[in-house]
């Protein structure tokens, strides 16, 4: 991995996948293995060409690369690595194309990560203040690039929920046709301070149609389901039920 170097977000590469749609990962990622298995069975190709090579006149599938070197399967001592193949061939570097489109949305498949999330919530009787104690998702994005990151993205989405449950909203002035809250000043967001205890566990799904490395996104999912399990809470703290969001202590009282 040290050895390898990947570009991207520059404008004088190519248009690829936008980060939208939780969709950057699992393209990106795509092209990359089709391009990285592109260039190896190239050099294997070569190798088993080459009559100078220790692979000259195998079977190109009995042939295994690791560590950037090329063997013999069934006898790891025989082989080369890349860069010998290619000092010896003068040639001073190799390189090979990959592309990968999507599986069309009308597929009989389900494509996205799913999950399930739970709210613990208190109300109080009084003042109908709602404090949001806990919250836990369990979630199944296919294969997981990086736990740190992912679990990260999806504790943000749960925390975005959090404030469409209870804090986000904007309301027209009639009198003068303008939003009242018109910045962040005045728009409620949570914030650390607001945040409760956040729980995410991830669950990796071997998911092979998806894309060749069953890689799915955690952009906007933590979100899905957050707004909906703190309003079930509610609904089970207090046997009021609220089809609005944000919940606000008006709806309880």
């Amino acid at each position: 991995m040290d050895r390898c170097r990947f570009e991207g977000g520059d404008t004088m590469l190519p248009t690829i996948a936008a980060a939208v749609g939780s969709s950057g990962a699992g393209m990106i990622s795509a092209a990359v293995h089709i391009a990285a298995g592109n260039l190896r069975d190239q050099l294997i190709a070569q190798a088993v060409a080459d009559a100078q090579s220790p692979l000259h006149g195998a079977d190109p599938a009995s042939v295994t690369v690791r560590g950037g070197r090329m063997m013999l399967r069934d006898r790891p001592d025989t082989g080369e690595s890349y860069s010998e193949l290619l000092h010896r061939n003068f040639l001073p570097d190799t390189e090979a194309m990959g592309a990968w489109s999507p599986a069309p949305q009308t597929a009989n498949y389900g494509m996205m990560t799913f999950g399930a999330q739970f709210a613990e919530v208190a109300v109080d009787a009084e003042l109908g203040v709602v404090r949001v104690r806990r919250m836990v998702g369990a979630f199944a994005p296919g294969r997981v690039l990086n736990p740190k990151t992912a679990r990260s993205q999806l504790m943000g989405g749960m925390i975005w929920g959090f404030g469409q449950a209870l804090l986000e909203a904007n309301y027209m002035d009639p009198v003068r046709g303008r939003w009242v809250a018109s910045s962040l000043g005045d728009y409620l967001i949570p914030v650390n301070a607001d945040a409760p205890e956040v729980d995410v566990e991830l669950i990796e799904v071997e998911d092979k149609i998806v894309n060749p490395l069953g890689v799915k996104g955690v952009g906007e999912v933590g979100q899905v389901g957050a707004a909906a399990a703190i309003a079930n809470a509610i609904h089970h703290a207090t046997g009021r039920r609220v089809r609005k969001t944000p919940i606000t202590i008006e709806d309880l009282l």
